[in-house]
């Protein structure tokens, strides 16, 4: 009997410390990025990225520079924004509607589709995880909200346009320029933009000065499209 109680007691002990370690781990997921967000607020302060600082940790070499959002080139945003998330400026954060579609596609069985707005790509970029998981988009979506509550539409893209990866090693737009086509971001032209912007989905695949035939389609329409952005982007002026 004694020997019970104490191997009932034990196991007590074990899932009371387990729930601790848990309480921790959702308030460190939680608590620190939204305290970062505030911080990141400020335009002094250039944000790293999880992936960034994990080539850190591991002493790999990498390529990033940070560039304010005046000096990079107006086609460049408005590709991006028309290739990634074109109701940028007309939501919270969150594109619902989207996001409705993806969990009715998952509860069908279906194939979903990406629904990631620029902050919740930006939000993901800054504190979560790089793999697929439901924990990682139920934390994503209300951080992705605060951080579009927080900061202004123009800040919000500049600090995804500098941590966003564009190939192996390669963080933000000015690395981008430099490595692809030898210029600063302020130089890019419309095409080149185009290009870069329809790598980012998947940037270790596809590379913007050796594309492939698909992809040098997808950067024709993405070029066609950012043309006529202007009345798309509106929040971006200051």
């Amino acid at each position: 009997m004694a020997r019970a109680k104490k191997k009932r007691g034990t196991g007590r002990r074990i899932r009371r410390a387990l729930w601790r370690v848990a309480i921790v781990v959702v308030l460190v997921l939680v608590c620190v990025p939204l305290a970062l967000i505030f911080l990141y607020g400020s335009r002094s302060v250039h944000p790293v990225s999880t992936l960034m600082a994990r080539d850190l940790v591991l002493q790999r070499e990498y390529q990033r520079e940070w560039v304010d959002f005046d000096r990079i080139s107006p086609a460049l945003v408005q590709s991006v924004l028309t290739s990634e998330d074109g109701k940028f400026c007309f939501h919270d954060g969150v594109d619902w509607d989207a996001l409705d579609l993806v969990i009715d596609e998952a509860l069908e069985g279906e194939r979903t589709r990406g629904a990631s707005t620029i902050a919740m790509q930006t939000v993901k970029n800054l504190f979560l995880w790089s793999s697929r998981s439901y924990v990682r988009k139920a934390l994503e979506v209300p951080l992705a909200m605060v951080a579009d509550a927080v900061w202004s539409k123009r800040r919000l893209m500049e600090i995804y346009l500098n941590i966003v990866e564009w190939g192996p090693g390669i963080y933000g737009v000015g690395a981008a320029a430099q490595h692809y086509y030898g210029v600063s971001a302020d130089r890019l032209s419309r095409r080149r933009a185009a290009y870069l912007a329809v790598t980012l989905p998947n940037p270790y695949l596809r590379n913007p000065v050796k594309p492939s035939r698909g992809l040098t389609r997808l950067a024709n329409i993405n070029e066609r499209r950012a043309k006529q952005s202007g009345a798309y982007i509106k929040c971006l002026e200051e």
